[in-house]
């Protein structure tokens, strides 16, 4: 694998995060001795995301703990720190930041520019209500509880509301869940798996309403209370808004590239001769499932898709990127663990375990074939299930392996 390069040639990594450090890893393991320029929105340098809703929220975990480290590679990164890239010409492989100046990639350009918190239609972000995505807004919520909050109402039961639901009550606080939804995660996993998480979090003594919407943050100079569209109010201190998710990709429009709910990429994460995507922007089909064109925004996914990335900018005859997804959540004492690509009608087999218990694991299925893996508190399992569905398991076959183990 010949991945030399000529004096002058370049690298622009959009997306100073995981998939865009891991990227740049890449790219000099190697042996890219051009120049790599990493732009980032924020001051901070790379860090690790998800203790922002566990750790670093409940104070165990201080910032410099979440630096994400390096092995065995003098990355030589030209940084871009507290920059926006604000617009792309695909044509020309050239970045433009938000203070004008303008990077071109001559050998490529890696596109890692995350996502951003889906805010809900008129809430808008005031005193005592918060998101949780970046350090800062980890930081604020941490001082607004350690400020005295004792009520919170969290917006949200998908994992990032989930997880921060649960620091707050291990930290004693009166918590409330709001979710529109009829059960946690819905749209994206059997309602079997999201009430096993409501029931989760009510056993820890979360009041979880489903089916609700929210009319209205009341608030003059602090928050007072939550108004719900049946005209319910719920007192809260504290308000945390967390419904998912959406990429970043307002900066790239007219760029040349295929936009739609991300970067439409080939089975390769190629957009465009010589720019690729990775982690939540990026759209593509995974081979592994049929083709399906997918969009994760997952921790696993950011690291093995930067990796990916990055090789694709260096080899033209780079494999598809053909994973299969991997997400876990820590939420009281159990780990919530989900691979492969599970959906809300999928066939459900609950083969280990019992899920009032919160220690189960679960396969699911669709057109006969092994495509997903739920656990709670079922590691090695959930392990085993990953391997089956990257085998292309068919569903009968993996029924009859699992259920008749030892």
């Amino acid at each position: 694998m010949d991945s030399s390069s000529p004096l002058g040639e370049s690298v622009v990594i959009v997306g100073a995060s995981l998939a865009g450090l891991r990227a740049a890893e890449e790219l000099r393991r190697q042996g890219f001795g051009g120049r790599v320029a990493m732009v980032g929105s924020e001051e901070h340098l790379p860090y690790d995301r998800p203790p922002l809703s566990k750790g670093l929220l409940a104070g165990t975990t201080e910032i410099s703990e979440l630096e994400l480290s390096v092995g065995g590679v003098d990355l030589d990164l030209d940084w871009h720190l507290g920059r926006r890239a604000v617009s792309f010409d695909a044509a020309t492989l050239t970045v433009c930041l938000d203070d004008e100046t303008e990077i071109k990639g001559t050998r490529g350009v890696i596109i890692a520019t995350g996502s951003t918190p889906r805010r809900l239609p008129g809430l808008h972000l005031r005193p005592g209500v918060h998101e949780v995505r970046t350090i800062d807004d980890s930081l604020a919520l941490r001082a607004a509880l350690d400020a005295g909050a004792q009520r919170v109402v969290v917006i949200g039961a998908g994992f990032i509301g989930a997880e921060i639901a649960a620091t707050c009550r291990q930290r004693g606080l009166e918590v409330t869940v709001l979710e529109a939804l009829s059960a946690p995660m819905s749209r994206a996993l059997s309602p079997i798996f999201g009430n096993a998480i409501a029931k989760l979090h009510r056993d820890n003594g979360v009041e979880v309403r489903l089916n609700v919407e929210v009319k209205e943050i009341v608030s003059k100079e602090k928050v007072e209370y939550v108004l719900l569209a049946d005209g319910t109010t719920i007192d809260c201190d504290v308000v945390v808004v967390g419904v998912g998710v959406v990429p970043n990709i307002d900066w790239l429009e007219g760029s040349g590239l295929t936009i739609d709910n991300g970067v439409v990429c080939d089975e390769t994460l190629s957009a465009y001769p010589g720019v690729v995507a990775a982690g939540d922007v990026c759209r593509w089909p995974n081979n592994l499932f049929d083709g399906e064109l997918s969009r994760l925004e997952h921790w696993t996914n950011a690291v093995e898709q930067g990796a990916a990335a990055a090789n694709r900018i260096l080899n033209e005859n780079a494999p598809p990127f053909m994973p299969v997804p991997f997400v876990w959540s820590d939420q009281y004492d159990t780990k919530v663990q989900i691979a492969g690509m599970v959906r809300p009608d999928d066939e459900v087999l609950v083969f280990d375990g019992t899920i009032s218990d919160h220690r189960f694991t679960a396969i699911t299925g669709r057109n006969q074939k092994l495509t997903g893996v739920v656990g709670f508190n079922r590691p090695r399992l959930v392990i085993q299930c990953r391997r089956l569905i990257a085998e292309q398991t068919p569903w009968d076959q993996a029924v009859e392996m699992l259920t008749s183990s030892p």
